[in-house]
């Protein structure tokens, strides 16, 4: 639970204008100034039951797309090691962009009619600063798409010797 915590606590902040709910997928600079000390808890409960879903979305989906995955390319002989990793890839992207992509898009349309719950839309204020904590994973997605870029035209050259 520290993972979470750690996350849900980067969404409050000490603002001018008192306590603010900074809530993911909003409008860049926008937060809920909360108007009681009791609505945190609230909110915090809630925040960790969304990314708790979030996380065991995606990690389940990444299971079992890799487990389907694997059976289909076993079931066919795609040919040079080249084909088969581009078409295992694809295969194991297509599975995932569906058993990852319908539940997660109910997922976030629930998100986002819940948040009206918590806050109302006087209580918006601009928030100062920078979102911390995006960078880092941006370069971190982008190192990664430039290894698998590598790794391909190494496979891709190493099957062409």
């Amino acid at each position: 639970m520290g993972l979470l915590d750690s996350i849900i606590g980067k969404s409050f902040r000490n603002e001018k204008a008192g306590r603010v709910v900074v809530f993911t997928g909003d409008r860049r600079h926008r937060g809920y100034v909360l108007k009681s000390e009791s609505d945190e808890p609230k909110i915090r409960s809630f925040l960790r039951m969304f990314y708790f879903a979030h996380f065991c979305i995606l990690l389940m989906g990444m299971m079992l797309a890799n487990a389907w995955s694997t059976f289909f390319t076993n079931l066919h002989e795609f040919g040079s090691p080249t084909g088969h990793i581009l078409r295992a890839c694809g295969i194991y992207l297509g599975i995932y962009s569906v058993v990852v992509g319908i539940p997660y898009f109910f997922l976030w349309r629930s998100y986002k009619k819940a948040q009206l719950n918590f806050v109302s839309v006087e209580d918006e204020v601009l928030v100062s600063g920078k979102n911390e904590g995006r960078f880092p994973w941006l370069a971190l997605a982008g190192l990664t798409l430039l290894l698998l870029a590598g790794l391909m035209l190494f496979v891709r050259w190493s099957a062409k010797s």
